[in-house]
């Protein structure tokens, strides 16, 4: 009988998954795998809420900072990485965490990733060359156009994202989303999906001070710091790019912070909509006591056991 358990830590940024996940660690006595997708790169630690020395101590974390921005990773990359840490964690632990608001990432540990056609060069090629031209917005009317239903749930702000939808959709002839949610792989563990929620006024509130607190914190000077590298898709994200276009003087650094809340709680949106879904996920206030979420994942792994 399979007696490996995955403990997936689920909800919008800036709801509490890292508290709740080093405290599950600690009841459990184990180990964190972060799926938190911004976080694996070592040059941002501010604009990406890395977890601080005390926690990243408080428990044992893998793929947090351990690769550059210039690094070739993606989320195939990581599924094997995980897959392969996650065999190693359990020869000496039965329950695994797993924490994080990259919904791909996550599903890639989970399930496997989904299969997509070989997408000729050419058309790649072409829609890059659009998008220097042209910029996102046209890219995101035609995906909105060939997919509506993965434009929304999809981060439409990433262009990587969006790129690849239509490459898909336009190889071929199918929407991109008819090749998501294809059979899933078999694991050698079993998953407790934990989702954390709140109201969306107390989302976009909690949001709105952790943005304020970035700040203060030095966003802006690790931004300058990464200036020259705004080109990597790495950097193309919420946090970095609005202060680029600050850097740039395109806009002033109050428009550039007003920018980062709104597109971060556009994305607490998207994370949302994506998990919810998922009808595995139990979810829970994120005020709800620590002890409260062990006893039913306690219980989980009591019927799983039977």
């Amino acid at each position: 009988m399979n007696t490996n358990y995955l403990i997936n830590i689920l909800g919008p940024t800036a709801i509490g998954k890292t508290s709740l996940a080093i405290n599950l660690a600690k009841k459990f006595n184990t180990e964190i795998i972060s799926a938190d997708s911004r976080q694996f790169y070592k040059e941002m630690r501010i604009g990406t809420a890395v977890p601080s020395t005390e926690e990243l101590e408080a428990a044992k974390h893998h793929f947090i900072q351990h690769i550059s921005i210039e690094d070739a990773y993606n989320v195939g990359d990581f599924e094997a990485e995980a897959i392969q840490k996650l065999e190693e964690i359990f020869q000496d632990h039965d329950v695994v965490i797993m924490v994080g608001g990259s919904g791909l990432y996550t599903k890639s540990v989970l399930q496997g990733l989904d299969y997509f056609p070989e997408v000729p060069a050419e058309i790649r090629k072409n829609l890059n060359l659009k998008f220097e031209e042209n910029g996102l917005v046209p890219l995101q009317k035609k995906l909105q156009k060939y997919d509506p239903e993965y434009y929304n749930i999809a981060d439409v702000e990433n262009p990587q994202r969006v790129i690849r939808a239509l490459e898909v959709c336009i190889t071929s002839g199918k929407p991109y989303s008819s090749f998501l949610n294809q059979p899933k792989t078999q694991r050698d563990f079993i998953p407790i999906s934990i989702g954390l929620t709140a109201d969306r006024e107390i989302i976009y509130e909690r949001i709105n001070r952790r943005v304020d607190l970035m700040i203060n914190e030095g966003l802006l000077e690790e931004a300058e710091k990464l200036f020259a590298h705004k080109h990597l898709n790495a950097l193309n994200t919420v946090g970095y790019k609005e202060l680029f276009s600050y850097l740039e003087g395109k806009i002033s650094l109050e428009t550039a912070v007003s920018e980062i809340k709104k597109n971060t709680r556009r994305f607490a949106k998207r994370q949302l909509t994506w998990f919810r879904k998922d009808h595995d996920i139990q979810w829970f206030d994120f005020k709800t006591p620590p002890e409260e979420i062990q006893e039913f994942i306690e219980g989980k792994i009591t019927e799983f056991a039977k």
